[in-house]
């Protein structure tokens, strides 16, 4: 069985735009308010850390659910994983997610700086080297069959997508305009010459994008 690299739920602007600059602690989007773009999920009923009942039902719904089917290991760049740049000095950092991360699964955080490996909860960091394709390989024999999700962020993706390995990719678009920022395309038609293309628009106002490879 075939195992995809797939992109989930990876939210952008209308302009194209899914992080700013000046990554700090306290702003891991940078200058960018991710609120207005990721309300679209946090108000479905299937959000993971919803604590009250209800919530919607539907498109929106139905791309939080299938998050994590299939997923066996992740991908993520390492502004992702934290703000620190360089070699690692503080190794009490553990990530943004508290002691229980949301993803289950081996993660692999790309960096040029290694660090040893930890496991909080049901999730094991790896702290990993290489060109995206080595890397891929290491994060599918990890994934054992099942497929490997590429977390982001905005420069991540493109790395992966300039080395024609993502196999699906699935950006949320929210019909607001950040100006600046980590772009992660000029426009989706960007990458109509790999991928089929479908565009749903939801209820909620974001515009869901579903490429898969031709």
């Amino acid at each position: 069985m075939t195992q995809l690299l797939k992109v989930q739920n990876f939210f952008v602007s209308s302009d194209g735009i899914g992080a700013g600059a000046d990554q700090t602690l306290e702003r891991p989007f940078g200058h960018v308010d991710p609120g207005p773009m990721v309300t679209w999920a946090t108000a479905t009923a299937s959000w993971p850390n919803r604590t009250a009942p209800g919530g919607s039902r539907g498109l929106d719904d139905y791309f939080t659910r299938d998050f994590s089917h299939n997923i066996g290991a992740e991908i993520m760049g390492r502004n992702k994983f934290g703000p620190e740049r360089g070699p690692w000095e503080n190794h009490e950092w553990r990530g943004w997610w508290g002691d229980e991360p949301p993803f289950h699964t081996p993660v692999f955080v790309l960096t040029h700086h290694e660090r040893p490996s930890f496991t909080l909860s049901d999730t094991t960091f790896h702290f990993v080297r290489g060109d995206p394709a080595s890397v891929l390989d290491r994060a599918r024999e990890a994934a054992q069959g099942k497929d490997v999700r590429l977390g982001g962020g905005v420069s991540t993706v493109r790395a992966f997508l300039d080395a024609d390995l993502v196999d699906t990719l699935h950006v949320a678009v929210s019909p607001i305009e950040l100006g600046t920022g980590l772009k992660l395309w000029d426009s989706p038609d960007d990458l109509r010459d790999r991928y089929h293309l479908d565009v749903v628009p939801s209820p909620s106002g974001v515009t869901h994008h579903i490429f898969w490879r031709k």
